[in-house]
């Protein structure tokens, strides 16, 4: 049982920091698409920062500081360029997943796998078999209640939120939504470092071409399962993450008698299905106003 919580953890971590980049986004009135893109920057340079600098915080800010200007970035397009939101942040991504590969290809000579000498911090022989766990995942709780204060019970979370669904009565009472949306998305790129560092330094200590997967576009689906409500949203990307630990399991017990590629598809099965649930049953996280005023030029 101990293995599964775990494995769930460890797959879930970095998954539930990516989904609230991409709930507070929304929330600013910005479907953020380039979530896949951050998170692999943020895994990437992670672990080239550790090799530079030997440090883990001084890699941490590294990777936080590319975030947050990619997200600026997507920030500049959308909001002063006036570039449909969703196509802005599927270039993001693609910027992100090329990126790391030219600039692996550049130091290295080659996209061939790249191993820090450590990771992240872990909480040690104290916590029992969860000591393999790192500090990023002791900190999860406080920052899924943090960001649930913030959005829910802050007068700043009042205002994201007009700025997100009602632009221009916002606009009307002072608040400036295009100072809003660019807040939210550099908080967003914060997250998205630490999810994508927890990836690569967490459980691992290693950075390879692609190796999110398209968890930032499951974070996303997590994002329209649970309305775009942080403490939802949350339980959406667990929920991804138990049932791709269940995957796993599944491979070792029944891989000789069902096919992998199935077992390894459930995350993205869960994914479609949570969609659609999401759709028919609750209407999701609908499109904001900002969107429209987005789209103005």
């Amino acid at each position: 049982m101990n293995e599964i919580i775990i494995g769930v953890l460890r797959s879930g971590t970095p998954l539930v920091y990516v989904t609230l980049a991409g709930v507070i986004a929304q929330r600013a009135g910005i479907w953020n698409l380039g979530l896949e893109g951050l998170m692999i920057m943020g895994a990437c340079a992670t672990i080239l920062g550790i090799m530079l600098t030997h440090s883990v915080v001084a890699a941490l800010l590294i990777a936080m500081l590319i975030c947050v200007l990619a997200s600026v970035l997507l920030w500049f397009v959308i909001d002063r360029l006036k570039a449909n939101p969703i196509i802005a942040g599927l270039g993001l991504t693609g910027l992100g997943i090329g990126g790391t590969g030219l600039a692996i290809e550049s130091i290295f000579g080659s996209q061939a796998t790249v191993t820090a000498p450590f990771g992240l911090p872990k909480l040690g022989p104290f916590f029992g078999a969860y000591g393999v766990l790192s500090v990023a995942v002791a900190a999860l709780p406080f920052v899924v209640f943090g960001m649930w204060i913030l959005l829910r019970r802050t007068r700043f979370g009042l205002q994201l939120a007009a700025s997100g669904e009602h632009p221009f009565a916002a606009r009307s009472v002072g608040i400036n939504p295009s100072r809003m949306r660019l807040i939210a998305l550099a908080i967003g790129g914060v997250l998205c470092a630490i999810g994508g560092a927890e990836l690569s330094a967490g459980s691992l200590q290693f950075f390879a071409q692609g190796m999110t997967a398209g968890r930032g576009f499951i974070a996303f689906a997590a994002v329209i399962l649970g309305a775009a409500h942080p403490l939802a949203a949350t339980l959406a990307a667990l929920f991804f993450a138990v049932v791709g630990a269940l995957g796993i399991r599944a491979q070792l017990m029944f891989g000789d008698r069902v096919p992998r590629d199935l077992l390894q598809a459930l995350p993205y099965l869960a994914t479609i299905f949570g969609i659609w649930f999401s759709g028919k049953v609750r209407g999701g996280a609908k499109a904001t106003g900002s969107f429209a005023e987005l789209k103005d030029p």
